[in-house]
C-alpha cells in the first residue's frame, strides 16, 4: 500500500514493471484490461451456449479492443470496489482508490518516456482521455454558496446554491494548464538532431542513472543557440515544476494529521531530533544554511530520514503552543511559548529548504500517512494530481541536464569549471516560500513555449532590433516585438539550481 503513496519516479517504473504485474493482481496497472477467465473450464450462458473460450468476462466474449465504454466501466467499477475485487468490502477509500488509479495511471504512461523527445499520438491521447476521466469526479464535489433569486412578483430573496467547491475550482484549471504545459514542452524537441541516444546493447552507462539511455553530442558539442534553447526549455518546466510543489505542499497541509500519526510521535521534540539536531535549532546563532552544511545528506535515506525528524518535531511544538493549559497536560513542558514558536518556525524554514533542494525525495512518513488515512477525495485528486506533473516535470529537467552535461563533457569541462560557469550566470537569490497563485502568474507572463527553430528566429529578429533600437529608427511594432522576445541574456537560476551549483546535489538513486 504504501507504494502508492511514495513520489513514484517515472524513470524507473518500467523496470520492476514485469514484476509488479506478475505478483499482485490487486495492484495491477489501472489500464489493463480484465484477465481470462483463468479456470480450465468455460461456464455455460444462461441460453445453454458455452462461452467463447480466452475472452475476457468482462467484454463478454467480444472480439477486438475494448471500447472507451468498456475500458471506463471497468476502471470505476474497480474505484467503487476500493481495489478490492472480491467484493467482500475490504477494500481502500474511495480518496485512497482514486488517488493510487491517477498515480499508476501517469505511471505506465510516463514511466516508459526515457528520452528528451514528444510523446507519441496515441499514448498522449490515452493520458488525456483517462486522466479527465478521473478528474470528471470533482465537477460533482460541491458546496453550498449563497445567490440571489429574483421570483416572478419582483421579489428577492436570498438562497442556497450548490458551486463546485472552491479549491477545486481554483486548483484543477491550473493543474491541467500545467500538464497542457508540460505535454508542450516534450512536443518542442521534435525535429532536433544535435543530440541523440545510445541504442539497446551500445548503451554502457555506469553511473547512478545506469537504466537511462546514453545521451550523445557532436565532438565539439552543441551549437551555442542550442545550448542557449536548452536552458530556456529548463527554465520553463523549472517554473511548471515549482508550480505544482507549491499547490502539492498546499494541499498536504490542508490534510488532517491522522491521530495513529500523533499517537506514534514522542512527547517531547527534542527526543525526535536527537540531541546534535535539537542543539543546532535552539541555538541564539542559528543559520539554516550553516545547518544544512553541516549535516550528512549524501544518500537519499539521509535526508528523508532528517525530513521524518524534523517534521515530527514540528508537530510537536504545535500541540503545544495550542494546548490551552500546559501545566495540566501531558504535551506540556518548561519551554516558553515564544521560544517554542521560534523552534517551529526555524524546523519549518529548514523543511522548506530541504524540498528545494531535495525535489525528487520520496514523500515524508507524515505525508504518507495523511494520504492513506485522508477521507476527502478532492484532496486526494489534488495531491495525486500535482505529484505526477512535479514528478513529470522534474524528470523532463534531469533529462535537459543530462543532455547539457554531455555538452559540457565534449567540451573538456570539468564539473568545477560547469558549476563554476552556472554561478557566475546566476544571480543570488533569497530563499523564499513558494505560492501557488504567485507562480501560476509567472507562467502567464512567461512566453509561448518555442521550438528551436522559433528560438533561432527569435534570437536573429531581436537582435536586428536591438540595433535599430541603438540607431533610433525603431518604431512602435518594433518596441512591441522586442518586448514580447525572450531575453537571451543569463537566465536568473531558481534558488535549488544556486544550491545545487555549490555541490550539494538532490540523491539521484530515486531517478
Amino acid at each position: 500500500m504504501v507504494r502508492f503513496l511514495r513520489r513514484h519516479s517515472l524513470d524507473k517504473t518500467s523496470a520492476h514493471s514485469q514484476h509488479h504485474h506478475s505478483s499482485s493482481s490487486d495492484t495491477a496497472e489501472m489500464h489493463e484490461p480484465l484477465g481470462n477467465g483463468g479456470g480450465t473450464g468455460t461456464p455455460p450462458l444462461p441460453n445453454g451456449r458455452a462461452a467463447a473460450s480466452g475472452g475476457p468476462r468482462s467484454r463478454l466474449g467480444r472480439d477486438g479492443p475494448p471500447s472507451d465504454l468498456d475500458v471506463m466501466k471497468e476502471r470505476f467499477a474497480k474505484l467503487l470496489l476500493g481495489e478490492d475485487m472480491s467484493g467482500t468490502g475490504k477494500g481502500v477509500s474511495s480518496a485512497l482508490a482514486l488517488s493510487n488509479a491517477i498515480t499508476n495511471l501517469a505511471a505506465s504512461v510516463f514511466g516508459e518516456h526515457r528520452k528528451l523527445e514528444p510523446m507519441a499520438p496515441d499514448t498522449k491521447e490515452r493520458w488525456k482521455k483517462e486522466v479527465g476521466w478521473l478528474l470528471s469526479v470533482t465537477d460533482h464535489i460541491v458546496e453550498f454558496v449563497p445567490t440571489r433569486q429574483t421570483a416572478e412578483n419582483g421579489t428577492t430573496m436570498e438562497i442556497m446554491s450548490t458551486a463546485q467547491r472552491r479549491d477545486l475550482q481554483m486548483n484543477i484549471p491550473a493543474l491541467r494548464k500545467l500538464d497542457a504545459m508540460l505535454i508542450g514542452y516534450m512536443d518542442n524537441f521534435v525535429d532536433q538532431s544535435e543530440f541523440w541516444y545510445e541504442k539497446g546493447g551500445d548503451n554502457k552507462r555506469d553511473d547512478d542513472k545506469w537504466w537511462m539511455p546514453t545521451v550523445k553530442v557532436p565532438a565539439e558539442g552543441l551549437s551555442e543557440v542550442t545550448r542557449k534553447w536548452l536552458q530556456y526549455q529548463k527554465e520553463c518546466v523549472n517554473q511548471v515544476l515549482k508550480a505544482a510543489m507549491a499547490i502539492n505542499a498546499q494541499v498536504l497541509v490542508e490534510m488532517e494529521i491522522p491521530e495513529v500519526y500523533i499517537e506514534s510521535l514522542p512527547k517531547k521534540g527534542k527526543t525526535s531530533l536527537g540531541d546534535a539536531i535539537y542543539r543546532s535549532i535552539t541555538d541564539e546563532d542559528f543559520d539554516p544554511l550553516d545547518f544544512l552544511e553541516g549535516m550528512d545528506l549524501s544518500t537519499e535515506h539521509k535526508v528523508l530520514d532528517l525530513k521524518n525528524r524534523i517534521e515530527a518535531s514540528t508537530i510537536i511544538w504545535k500541540r503545544k503552543m495550542q494546548t490551552k493549559q500546559e501545566a495540566k497536560s501531558s504535551w506540556g513542558s518548561i519551554i516558553s511559548f515564544e521560544k517554542r514558536e521560534q523552534f517551529e518556525e526555524r524546523a519549518e524554514t529548514i523543511l522548506h529548504l530541504l524540498k528545494l533542494q531535495f525535489p525528487g525525495t520520496p514523500q515524508s512518513q507524515l505525508d504518507i500517512s495523511k494520504i492513506q488515512y485522508n477521507r476527502d477525495v478532492g484532496y486526494a485528486i489534488l495531491e495525486s494530481y500535482s505529484r505526477v506533473l512535479e514528478s513529470l516535470a522534474y524528470s523532463v529537467m534531469s533529462r535537459i541536464e543530462d543532455v547539457l552535461g554531455a555538452d559540457a563533457a565534449a567540451q573538456n569541462l570539468t564539473a568545477t569549471e560547469a558549476a563554476r560557469r552556472v554561478v557566475e550566470a546566476a544571480d543570488a537569490l533569497t530563499a523564499r516560500k513558494l505560492d501557488a497563485k504567485e507562480e501560476l502568474e509567472k507562467l502567464n507572463e512567461a512566453p509561448a513555449s518555442m521550438t528551436l527553430y522559433d528560438f533561432m528566429g527569435w534570437h536573429f529578429d531581436q537582435d536586428e532590433l536591438m540595433r535599430r533600437k541603438e540607431e533610433g529608427t525603431l518604431d512602435e511594432d518594433g518596441e512591441a516585438k522586442l518586448k514580447k522576445a525572450p531575453s537571451l541574456a543569463p537566465k536568473k537560476f531558481s534558488y535549488v539550481d544556486s544550491l545545487a551549483a555549490g555541490g550539494m546535489r538532490s540523491p539521484s538513486a530515486r531517478h
